[in-house]
């Protein structure tokens, strides 16, 4: 068991009452130094791979070296998986990052990527939205329902496809020791998956938008990053603003993701399909959307969201938004 898994577990055996802190990176950006590390595979370093913090956005040189000045506030860092590479798992749960508080001050933060054996021009991915466990009787239905079904369309591609899944948020209703019933129903799938916050996956009461994400965090990483499979760019955004207050939330992009995106997306060829997912749907429920549609103009974009518990396909000029129904059939 890695360390940042077993600071989640210990988090959960606690009652969320040690180690329930998602550290930024404030001590390393005061410290002045850059931090670094390498992207290899097989042991030999991979050329212009994008590494970020969810600030800095930079490229690895000819020898697979990176080096970033992380920002204070940044909680990861981490790999965008290039296309032709396995994504980094643990049990399906993807792991293409390290928490700040286990980062390395030195130039040792590396990241190990393997080649995939066939072309990954072709495959397949799957949406979840709004899974939204409560309780044991919730879980059991998840894992004696749902998952079965995904294990027969698994089942019924061809031998060797490359498959992944994303879940578009509201993992769980509140109750985010639940994470841990989830991350075994991944593990039953047999494929990655990606993971994408809900308004039902924050940690409430504990101050404003900078402390709701801690858990999620802890468990799943970084809430807005971004990878690649074939001609696809894949990326990952959190829009659900907690308001400090109860259960009280927007549909919002802060500005940090946005300047993140357009940094991100600078590395990304403007004809190549990017697929956005987010939890809150940007066609409605989203108050700055025309700041990312902005961003996305001229790209081919299909936009994966949840949220609203029903189906709805909707366009906007080169952008194609598909909000999903629920998981937990609600």
């Amino acid at each position: 068991m890695n360390r940042r898994h077993f600071l989640a577990q210990i988090a959960w055996l606690t009652g969320g009452l040690l180690f329930s802190r998602c550290t930024p990176a404030k001590d390393l950006a005061l410290s002045g130094k850059a931090i670094g590390g390498t992207v290899s595979t097989g042991g030999k370093g991979l050329k212009d791979v994008v590494v970020s913090d969810g600030y800095s956005v930079v490229l690895t040189d000819k020898k697979g070296r990176y080096e970033l000045a992380p920002h204070p506030d940044a909680i990861a860092l981490f790999v965008s998986t290039p296309a032709g590479y396995a994504f980094p798992q643990e049990g399906g749960i993807a792991r293409h990052y390290i928490l700040m508080q286990n980062v390395s001050k030195d130039q040792s933060n590396n990241f190990s990527l393997q080649a995939l054996q066939r072309s990954d021009e072709e495959h397949s991915f799957l949406i979840w939205a709004d899974p939204q466990v409560k309780n044991a009787k919730d879980v059991q239905k998840l894992m004696s329902e749902t998952v079965p079904d995904v294990k027969k369309w698994v089942a019924a591609q061809p031998q060797g496809a490359l498959l992944h899944g994303i879940s578009v948020g509201d993992i769980v209703w509140d109750e985010l020791q639940l994470f841990a019933d989830y991350d075994k129903a991944v593990a039953q799938m047999g494929i990655p998956f990606f993971q994408c916050l809900g308004n039902h996956d924050m940690d409430y009461r504990k101050g404003g938008d900078e402390t709701s994400d801690d858990t999620f965090a802890l468990t799943y990483g970084p809430t807005y990053y971004s990878f690649n499979r074939g001609q696809v760019h894949y990326v990952v955004l959190d829009n659900v603003r907690y308001l400090g207050k109860e259960r009280e939330y927007d549909g919002y992009v802060q500005q940090h993701q946005l300047d993140w995106l357009q940094k991100d997306l600078s590395f990304v060829p403007a004809d190549k399909l990017v697929v956005l997912c987010v939890h809150i749907p940007i066609h409605r429920g989203t108050k700055n959307n025309e700041a990312l549609y902005a961003l996305l103009q001229g790209r081919n974009v299909h936009i994966m969201s949840g949220h609203t518990h029903y189906n709805v396909n909707a366009i906007r000029d080169n952008i194609y938004e598909h909000n999903h129904g629920t998981v937990c059939g609600a």
